[in-house]
């Protein structure tokens, strides 16, 4: 079993994460924000998957055990916060949208000074208003627990791309359940049918995609939509904007890029030290 690292204070930092590596589970006593400034960060609990590109945040609150991974190279933000302080009043992991105005606050308060000034202390205020006014997004792809459920599940995480229905799944799976009892435990464990717990997963995957470079149209083939323009449909219902802009919307934040000689480039702030613990 892979043990649960606990750090009481949750940081507000910046670390640097290659592609497909993370944090390992952990928890915390504080509540945090965590937002990639480049790439596709996604934090897993008991519960399920959260997924958040550079114009989503993710909320995760006091004692929830969870772990970070990367998908393209991420600049992680993380905005930790006193269990007093909860402007989302959520208990629970929950993503956010995040605007330009709160993009920019979070940016510039995980990269400044922790010098108790009242000028910080303005930032911080600012920030908890707009996460207040930030709408929550439904990218939440929710884990079965009942283990009939849970075969079914299995098989599409191995190829999202499966187009079997959902009666041709559990037989594959041996699941031990029809394809009514399923439907019914979709909705029920779930909170939603199973076309859409397989749209979000097949979404979720294409973030990850996307984040590490991978055409528009392999992406959708490579997660099961019948044509590029299907996906890109699908895509700028759930998002607002098209995979293609959002995959210029994830390369890395010019701030935290350097020369070859290490160098930050001329007008880019200074960046913060690296924190190892998170």
């Amino acid at each position: 079993m892979q043990k649960i690292r606990h750090t009481p204070r949750a940081a507000t930092s910046v670390r640097e994460l290659d592609t497909h590596h993370g944090i390992d589970p952990h928890h915390h006593d504080d509540h945090q924000i965590c937002y990639a400034g480049s790439g596709v960060l996604s934090v897993t609990t008991d519960a399920g998957t959260w997924v958040a590109p550079t114009t989503r945040a993710l909320w995760i609150p006091a004692g929830t055990v969870h772990e970070h991974r990367a998908f393209g190279r991420v600049d992680l933000h993380c905005v930790g916060l006193p269990t007093h302080q909860n402007p989302l009043s959520l208990f629970a992991p929950a993503v956010l949208a995040v605007g330009p105005l709160l993009r920019e606050l979070i940016l510039a308060y995980t990269r400044g000074p922790e010098d108790g000034s009242e000028e910080r202390r303005r930032m911080l205020g600012v920030l908890l208003d707009q996460v207040r006014a930030s709408p929550l997004q439904p990218l939440h792809l929710p884990a079965p627990a009942d283990p009939r459920l849970a075969a079914v599940c299995a098989l599409l995480h191995a190829d999202p791309a499966d187009p079997r229905g959902l009666a041709e799944l559990a037989a594959a799976a041996a699941a031990g359940a029809g394809e009514r009892t399923l439907s019914r435990l979709f909705r029920a464990e779930l909170g939603m049918t199973f076309p859409q717990w397989r749209t979000q997963l097949r979404l979720h995957q294409a973030l990850r995609l996307l984040a590490v470079d991978t055409p528009v149209t392999a992406v959708a083939h490579r997660c099961g939509w019948s044509s590029a323009s299907a996906f890109i449909d699908v895509f700028r219902r759930a998002f607002g904007h098209t995979p293609g802009t959002h995959a210029r919307a994830s390369l890395p934040d010019p701030a935290a890029r350097r020369d070859p000689t290490g160098e930050v480039p001329p007008g880019s702030p200074p960046a913060r030290p690296r924190t190892t613990m998170e």
